[in-house]
């Protein structure tokens, strides 16, 4: 019998998991609470103090935030081993006016049915997850031998390249384990973390008039020259590698020669070495299109997700499954993504991400959970703290 297992048996935790399908409503109402408040990455202060509020009212302990409003809480531990962090992004990717309004299918609240919200499921179900666990954790006295942690972080999405997790990592060092919490993706454990690379590619020129200055480089059409050539380089399916070209700037009027450019390019491998071969495939490009002593062109880099593997068989990730096949998920599925668990995995630490719930249309204005697993991935959940934080009493 694995530990998970013997965890289970617990009376106390038996109960506790019994008790996400009787609270599922209390869960979801705290999730559309979080996700009512705006939290684009670089301004999550006000999600923040709400996420610190609710620490303090379900008891943990040793509650606030740091300097760039990640938000932590305690649950002590009986003993002197490494924590344990679990923690989710407090971020969204919807700028701060964005209509938040949540919709349920068939326009009535249903016991268990799909409700969209922009945000809901990415990532205010995780938050309203560890809110729950900690709650789950003081009303039913669940002792640890480590130190469990409760984190709030922020600036996952984007460009905010994992600020709030390198600050998380930095504090609390090799000897916790950190399980990273996703609203979606139920019955998913993410044990390999994608690398990303992130550049601003510029171009400038005279620029001038369309017609009087006809001849003259134009870095719009520079630009385009080096789109072009990216878009042909040989990319490999195996292992998995992207180039995207996702935001492209420049100009100034349609009859104006552009004298300035500018497109973000996001390249993703889960091999780091193919990784750094894309980035000097890209440089080469750009070496041999900008010699010209009328074209500038430059590339600076704006975000970098490290990239990492940890083998099924290690913890916590064995645990993760184990928890999953124990509250009723038949399969399991292992993924490579790029999230807060980048940065613990890049540096071979204990990390592991999984799923609450199944979701849809990440990042989209129709974004929709689907609650009907969300017992479930809070068993989970729960029961991988447990094992990764030392608990015994069963």
């Amino acid at each position: 019998m694995g530990l998970v297992q013997k965890i289970a048996r617990s009376s106390r935790v038996g109960a506790s998991l019994e008790s996400f399908e009787e609270h599922l409503s209390t869960i979801l109402d705290e999730a559309i609470a979080i996700q009512q408040i705006p939290a684009p990455t670089f301004s999550e202060s006000e999600r923040a103090t709400f996420v610190e509020k609710r620490f303090i009212e379900v008891g943990l302990q040793d509650v606030g935030q740091d300097a760039i409003h990640n938000v932590f809480g305690k649950w002590p531990g009986t003993g002197t081993a490494g924590p344990v962090v679990i923690s989710a992004h407090s971020d969204t990717v919807f700028p701060a006016e964005t209509d938040l309004s949540i919709r349920f299918e068939n326009g009535k609240r249903p016991g268990n049915g799909i409700i969209y919200g922009p945000g809901l499921a990415d990532n205010a179900l995780g938050v309203a997850g560890l809110i729950t666990i900690a709650r789950t954790f003081v009303e039913s006295n669940l002792t640890t031998c480590s130190d469990v942690w409760f984190v709030a972080n922020v600036c996952e999405e984007g460009l905010g390249d994992l600020r709030g997790m390198r600050s998380v990592v930095d504090r609390f060092g090799p000897m916790a384990t950190y399980l990273i919490v996703e609203g979606g993706s139920f019955g998913h454990v993410f044990h390999q973390a994608i690398g990303v690379r992130r550049f601003r590619l510029a171009v400038r020129t005279p620029g001038g008039h369309s017609w009087g200055d006809y001849g003259m480089p134009s870095a719009v059409h520079q630009l385009g020259r080096i789109i072009t050539s990216l878009d042909e380089l040989p990319i490999p399916s195996e292992p998995k590698t992207t180039l995207n070209v996702g935001v492209v700037e420049g100009g100034t009027t349609v009859n104006t020669i552009a004298a300035s450019a500018s497109c973000l390019l996001d390249l993703r491998s889960i091999d780091s070495m193919v990784l750094e071969d894309l980035v000097r495939s890209v440089t080469g490009i750009l070496e041999s299109i900008g010699k010209s002593p009328e074209v500038t062109v430059s590339l600076s880099q704006i975000g970098n997700r490290p990239a990492g593997f940890i083998s099924r068989d290690k913890q916590p990730v064995a645990w993760a499954a184990e928890a999953l096949k124990h509250v009723g998920c038949s399969r399991v599925v292992y993924m490579a993504g790029s999230t807060d668990a980048n940065v613990p995995i890049s540096q071979g630490l204990a990390a592991v991400c999984i799923g609450l719930a199944r979701s849809a249309n990440t990042h989209r204005l129709d974004e929709y959970l689907d609650p009907t697993d969300l017992p479930k991935g809070m068993g989970q959940l729960l029961l991988v703290t447990l094992a990764a934080a030392g608990f015994d009493d069963y």
